[in-house]
């Protein structure tokens, strides 16, 4: 139905959808709700969000702190004009990258979230989502591969005191806590949705900053 409309709500903002991006769950407003809180009282923070897609999670950050530094990519180029459209019609800037996950990247960040494909290829519930890409859902393999990119490259990445915020199947929260402590993160937690369903993982990689209380 979103893609017969064109447009899905996500975060309380009509966003435009295609066939070329995924269809924004409320489950992910979860990604959007705890960035806030672990920005709060850091004007200026640098944000990076990786797979953007239609952009809905960049986007909802920046209409709620327009001080905020968001740099997103994609390697899918008719994605990154669905996230440019909508940037166009809610009357914002992100700086929009092309390219594989990190590739396209320069600097250091405050926040590194995605919410990147995580279905398993023999999953039951991927048979149901045929009308959206394929690559956006699913790695072809077990589910965590693109999780295990994201996370190995986070920590070159992050500013001290820098946090790490990946979505992530029902099953998969204790997979992903090892891939952080495996890539050196000091800490890791499961952030469970309305549902109570594991959905996401918040990691740290410097246990000094993360003492200090600078970000939850």
């Amino acid at each position: 139905m979103a893609y017969l409309l064109g447009v899905q709500e996500f975060y309380g903002h009509c966003m435009r959808v295609t066939p070329e991006v995924l269809i924004p769950r409320a489950e992910t407003e979860l990604l959007v709700d705890t960035a806030l809180h672990l920005l709060r009282g850091r004007p200026g923070a640098r944000v990076l969000e990786l797979g953007t897609g239609s952009g809905c999670i960049a986007i909802a950050l920046a209409l709620a702190r327009r001080d905020l530094l968001i740099v997103a990519s994609d390697r899918s180029p008719a994605a990154l004009q669905v996230a440019r459209d909508n940037c166009c019609r809610l009357g914002i800037s992100l700086h929009l990258l092309a390219g594989d996950w990190y590739a396209p990247v320069r600097g250091l960040f405050d926040l590194i979230i995605s919410n990147p494909p995580y279905i398993a290829a023999g999953d039951r519930h991927l048979a149901q989502l045929t009308f959206e890409p394929r690559a956006a859902l699913t790695d072809g393999d077990d589910g965590l591969s693109a999780l295990c990119t994201i996370v190995a490259g986070a920590g070159e990445r992050l500013a001290p005191g820098g946090r790490l915020l990946v979505e992530h199947g029902y099953d998969q929260g204790a997979a992903v806590r090892r891939l952080m402590r495996e890539h050196g993160f000091s800490w890791a937690r499961t952030l469970r949705d309305l549902a109570g369903r594991e959905r996401a993982c918040l990691g740290a990689s410097d246990l000094g900053a993360a003492s200090t209380g600078s970000m939850m």
